[in-house]
């Protein structure tokens, strides 16, 4: 049996460096780990507890919620918005985080990592998005840190997935949220 990582990615660019930066996980995983790259954050619905009624949730909230319960753990990808975390990310964890005390993230291990232009590579965003997570109860993985700065000229001509010291650098990553679920 596998272990069953689900990435959610905070940008919903086509182009997204974070985007590549998670297919660059997902190719980088040892044979026995799979990382499901969530597909729908941005068909997902602002949280509001009036919808969220067994009659009324969402389909792509139920979708997420699928799948989060199907992990094992998560990796987060968050690029940095205005100097704090993604409204598509951050609404993720809102609908993930219930019902209060019971939500997909309770007691899973998650790592927060990303790429960003600015020359600290989102270090705000991650750490807003380590926050929320935990808040929402996750097992935030403290040492699992990767923030890479440049990301429009880093990986202007070059995948992540092609660049050695990223590829590096993730592979450590993984191998550390993985070492999480393990314990």
């Amino acid at each position: 049996m596998s272990l069953k990582i689900l990435a959610l990615v905070g940008s919903l660019r086509s182009g997204s460096h974070n985007r590549q930066l998670a297919e660059a996980a997902r190719g980088l995983a040892p044979s026995d780990v799979e990382i499901e790259i969530f597909e729908g954050l941005g068909d997902l619905p602002f949280y509001n507890e009036d919808i969220d009624t067994e009659a009324d949730v969402p389909a792509a909230a139920t979708k997420l919620r699928d799948a989060a319960g199907r992990a094992d753990a998560f990796l987060l990808f968050a690029p940095e918005y205005n100097g704090t975390i993604p409204a598509v990310l951050k609404n993720a964890i809102d609908w993930l985080s219930r019902p209060f005390g019971a939500g997909a993230l309770v007691g899973k291990p998650t790592a927060v990592i990303g790429t960003a232009f600015g020359q600290y590579g989102g270090v705000w965003a991650q750490d807003e998005a380590r926050k929320s997570a935990g808040v929402a109860g996750a097992q935030i993985v403290d040492d699992v840190k990767l923030s890479i700065p440049g990301s429009m000229t880093r990986f202007a001509e070059t995948h992540p997935a092609d660049d050695p010291e990223v590829a590096e650098q993730l592979t450590a990553a993984i191998s550390k949220l993985v070492a999480n679920v393990s314990a």
